[in-house]
């Protein structure tokens, strides 16, 4: 199994035309991905890649039935394209752009939240579903950047704010013969869509997950609040990585939201909330496969 992606998304592409959006689509294609239209304004009749492209999501999602949309347009057009896609009927939303104003994203989430849409980002790397062991002719499902070289099907489930060390864990995990079942970047900036326990729930649910990886940084409370939620809820093993520790106070580093102010939001903060609950937690990415023996 997986959570949110499988082999029944069907994504529409928002920016399709763009260089990124362009290129991300023929990777998630050559993935497995059901890529069933691109949305760019004024460029409706074009193709891009063998996929269709719109004028507007409603027609996108009336031509091919789609019911996910991943956003890989400017942070200018990013808050336009999530509205559009959620008034078209889309239900998962994977929003890959950085950049994002906050004061959009809590009006976007606020929006997003009454429609019962599901967020995913902004300024995250989406998710990857691999195929399952001895499927001929499909891979997997990815919506996002993820590379699909790196991932092989299991039982470990990845939730993480930070796209680079995800593929890190991802590779040393599959190295060690520990397989996949989905990864998914929740994103660094200030306001998501789609935080620690919403996944963590999902992955507690979910059959063939096992185990699960999560992977923290400095700024804000998050991973404390998770820890709460593993205590009172989760029954899988719990793995975690916290990066920033040696990070200065005041001091934003590489995310929007990964900055600590006084002692909030500290990397000891969170692992110490992380291992009071009996959490493992890596002092480096590569201790993650060590601890998860």
């Amino acid at each position: 199994m997986s959570i949110l992606i499988d082999e029944n998304t069907k994504l529409i592409v928002h920016g399709i035309t763009g260089r990124q959006g362009m290129f991300h689509t023929e990777k998630m294609l050559a993935y497995g991905t059901q890529v069933v239209g691109g949305i760019t304004p004024g460029k409706g009749g074009q193709w891009v890649h063998g996929v269709p492209v719109f004028n507007t999501a409603h027609k996108s999602v009336q031509a091919t039935g789609a019911n996910c949309s991943m956003i890989s347009v400017p942070a200018r057009f990013a808050a336009d394209s999530m509205y559009e896609a959620a008034d078209a009927g889309i239900s998962l939303i994977i929003c890959l752009t950085e950049g994002v104003p906050v004061q959009d994203m809590i009006e976007v989430k606020a929006y997003l939240d009454r429609k019962s849409v599901r967020l995913v980002g902004p300024n995250c790397p989406g998710l990857i579903t691999p195929g399952k062991p001895g499927q001929k002719g499909k891979r997997g499902t990815k919506v996002g950047i993820t590379p699909g070289s790196i991932v092989t099907p299991g039982n470990v489930g990845i939730v993480s704010r930070s796209g680079t060390l995800t593929y890190e864990v991802i590779y040393a995990l599959t190295s060690s013969g520990k397989g996949q079942s989905t990864s998914i970047g929740i994103g660094g900036d200030p306001i998501i869509g789609t935080n620690f326990i919403d996944v963590l729930r999902m992955f507690e649910d979910d059959l063939e997950t096992e185990s699960v990886v999560m992977i923290g940084e400095i700024g804000g409370n998050d991973e404390q609040l998770a820890a709460a939620f593993i205590s009172q809820s989760m029954t899988k093993p719990v793995v975690a990585f916290i990066a920033g520790r040696t990070a200065p106070p005041g001091r934003r580093m590489g995310h929007a939201g990964a900055i600590v102010e006084g002692a909030s939001g500290t990397a000891e903060a969170k692992i110490e909330a992380l291992e009071a609950v009996g959490v493992k937690v890596a002092q480096h990415p590569e201790q993650i496969v060590e601890l998860m023996q």
